[in-house]
């Protein structure tokens, strides 16, 4: 039925799915209602897991997701977008997380439900070792030779995505990154490219590489569960779905030509021109809410003048970053960390929470820079630095 109604599409037939609807559909999903509505989507799902990792409620969602890709493929530029070489994977990739995080997350809820009948784990029952020859190794034959099967069928049906040879007076529009880096090309719309390309990249390394020696709870160690490590759970999916895979969604299905937000089912016209006003903190603070002109650096004067004039020009940002680094760590410690800043010692605690902080600057500034068009916090481009 789905391929039947994908292959209407592509031959030009009438679509099955109403104008207004796609119209609403467009209207709905901008770049702010889509984001918010991933995030609030994840804790919906977090809250109510127990029932929606029920199987009839994940084969119904399974069921609905496809009847909605089925009816969409039949929009033109719809199909155009997910039957491209470049963007199945993709596809398959939404369905494949989905799949894993709803197994995965099954397996922690039904061994919560025995963790707290006072039942062990269902993995303490397979506790018995198992050959690396035969058993292990035939497995692995196996794979290895369905999946090249399946790649020896993907190649003869999907074109190779090779483009035309590079061109120095012809720049595609838009210019795409791999999807694996379309996570950090999405990120430059919101900071610096020194940001991006270096300081987030070793932050996630280092953040990852540190995870073993931050963790200071016993529980949950060779099983799945949720309860028993709720924290981790929450920043580990949000951070990866929320703030990674998302990136990577928008940048393919919703990036078009100059990088403007299209939305599922919008014509990708290369004249649509948004208005965008890149607005400093700066100039809210010293413009638009005490009414002056933001301070200059006078010139010709000496380093330690023209640091000052610098600190003075930025200071609310300066403040806020103070307030988000230094003041709420203390708060969140005290308040929501309470009981975590107790089992760790403070070095630990101060590198988890500035971390975490660091992660989530991310979506605040996706998000003001979507709705206030606040491009940068503190600027400071005489030494090369903006965040």
């Amino acid at each position: 039925l789905f391929g039947f109604l994908g292959w209407q599409s592509l031959g030009g037939s009438p679509p099955l799915m109403p104008e207004p609807v796609k119209a609403a559909a467009d209207a709905i999903l901008g770049p702010v209602t889509f984001t918010l509505g991933v995030f609030v989507g994840l804790a919906v799902l977090y809250l109510a897991r127990r029932f929606f990792v029920l199987p009839t409620v994940a084969w119904a969602g399974f069921s609905g997701s496809l009847l909605l890709m089925g009816l969409s493929l039949t929009d033109q530029q719809f199909a155009a977008i997910v039957t491209k070489p470049d963007n199945v994977p993709i596809v398959g990739m939404v369905y494949l997380l989905g799949f894993f995080t709803w197994l995965s997350a099954s397996a922690a809820v039904k061994n919560d439900r025995r963790l707290a009948e006072g039942s062990p784990p269902i993995e303490k029952q397979y506790e018995g070792k198992v050959l690396v020859w035969p058993d292990l190794v035939y497995i692995e034959l196996i794979c290895m030779i369905l999946v090249s099967v399946l790649l020896i069928v993907w190649s003869l049906g999907l074109t190779a995505p090779l483009e035309q040879p590079a061109n120095p007076v012809v720049t595609p529009n838009p210019s795409k990154a791999p999807w694996y880096f379309l996570g950090l090309q999405e990120m430059l719309l919101f900071s610096d490219p020194w940001n991006v390309g270096v300081v987030v990249p070793c932050l996630i390394v280092l953040g990852l590489m540190a995870i073993p020696y931050l963790d200071c709870n016993k529980q949950g160690s060779g099983y799945y569960t949720i309860e028993q490590r709720r924290f981790a759970y929450v920043v580990f999916q949000f951070g990866f779905l929320a703030l990674w895979v998302l990136l990577i969604l928008i940048g393919t299905f919703m990036r078009g030509p100059n990088w403007n937000f299209f939305g599922l089912y919008e014509v990708r016209d290369p004249y649509k021109v948004l208005a965008i006003n890149n607005v400093k903190l700066s100039e809210y603070f010293w413009v638009m809410l005490l009414g002056r002109g933001v301070p200059e650096v006078p010139l010709g004067s000496g380093p330690l003048a023209q640091f000052g004039h610098i600190v003075w020009r930025e200071i609310a940002g300066m403040v806020f970053l103070a307030g988000y680094f230094v003041g709420l760590p203390a708060l969140l410690g005290r308040t929501v960390f309470r009981d975590l800043r107790s089992q760790m010692t403070r070095g630990r605690y101060t590198i988890m929470v500035v971390l975490l902080l660091l992660m989530l600057t991310l979506p605040l500034k996706m998000i003001l820079r979507w709705t206030m068009n606040l491009s940068y916090i503190v600027s400071i481009p005489e030494y090369f630095f903006n965040f």
